[in-house]
């Protein structure tokens, strides 16, 4: 019997990038793009390598544009630590696992290096099927954390709780970082948000290789734990933004949120150096009288649009920035 699991791409909403700062965020999870896990029994445990993880290429430029979207290992390390961390979790807990193996196989539709978090989709992937495999529960709040330190623990990949809860969760989640709730039990105050009350949205990302996502937290987390004030106001600030959100949601008044993600991004500019090129973007999106924010940690942006004409001025004037713009499937 082979076993398929599913994990998809995701977006902030509001909140971030407070979430690595025991703020508070509101995330969806877009099913537009997905990861995917074939595991079925064998004789030994054989990880399969994907086209990305092979070591021919036609020539030094490919070689080079494949190391700038895959990073140096491709995907295989990402299970291999994924693997790993399961097993400990199990050994930790006194979880007996039977005597059998695997072959596993990944594949992924997410776009790379854009903030949409497609390593921690193989790996939210990758945990499901293994616990069908074995027939382990884990608690759906614990779940975020262990695919997190798969991927800071073992692979020193800079991440956040945010993304791995909205992908293990999926649909639409507010998300409360509590640092007591954080340290004294590993996981925050997690609360699903009916997709239905959400304004109409777009999703636009850059089809252009981008930096890998996580270099451009490490400044200001330097400034954070070193007390800036102006720093931890900002986030308090921002933090604050997917509350009212929250709020506004709940309260029916979804409208609300197109002044909040303007000033969520305006927010985050007063902390981080944000690219010419990513504002850029931002502004051309605000041309048209949408609202818009990152997604992320930079390349991909979320907003508001009112009608279909608005969103085909979207698609139209963000195409001069390379950037493809998509309505989000969110259930």
């Amino acid at each position: 019997m082979i076993i398929e699991t599913r994990a998809y791409a995701r977006a902030g909403l509001l909140g971030n990038p407070s979430d690595g700062f025991f703020g508070k965020t509101i995330s969806i999870s877009v099913r537009n793009f997905g990861a995917s896990i074939s595991l079925y029994e064998s004789p030994e445990l054989h990880i399969e390598p994907q086209p990305q993880d092979l070591n021919t290429f036609r020539s030094i430029f490919h070689l080079r544009d494949s190391v700038n979207m895959l990073g140096y290992n491709g995907g295989i390390p990402l299970i291999k630590a994924g693997i790993k961390k399961f097993g400990d979790y199990c050994e930790e807990n006194n979880i007996r696992l039977p005597n059998k193996n695997f072959t596993v196989r990944y594949r992924s539709s997410i776009p790379r290096q854009v903030g949409m978090s497609g390593s921690s989709a193989i790996i939210v992937a990758l945990f499901r099927a293994l616990m069908q495999f074995y027939k382990v529960e884990i608690p759906l709040e614990i779940l975020p954390q262990l695919v997190m330190v798969t991927e800071t623990e073992e692979l020193g990949i800079t991440a956040g709780l945010q993304d791995r809860v909205i992908q293990c969760y999926e649909g639409c989640v507010y998300m409360d970082f509590d640092k007591t709730m954080i340290q004294t039990q590993g996981y925050g105050r997690y609360e699903r948000i009916n997709p239905e009350l959400l304004p109409k949205l777009y999703v636009a990302y850059n089809t252009n290789l981008s930096k890998v996502s996580g270099k451009v937290h490490n400044d200001v987390r330097t400034r954070y734990d070193r007390g800036e004030q102006d720093v931890i106001d900002v986030l308090g600030q921002i933090a604050q933004k997917a509350e009212d959100g929250r709020t506004a949601l709940l309260e029916g008044r979804p409208d609300d949120l197109h002044s909040l993600m303007n000033e969520n991004f305006d927010l985050r500019c007063k902390i981080y150096n944000v690219p010419e090129s990513n504002k850029k973007l931002i502004n051309a999106a605000r041309a048209c009288g949408a609202s818009a924010k990152f997604a992320g940690s930079g390349g991909t942006i979320i907003g508001i649009y009112k009608d279909d004409d608005m969103l085909n001025q979207l698609f139209v004037q963000l195409k001069k920035f390379n950037a493809r713009v998509i309505r989000p499937f969110v259930v």
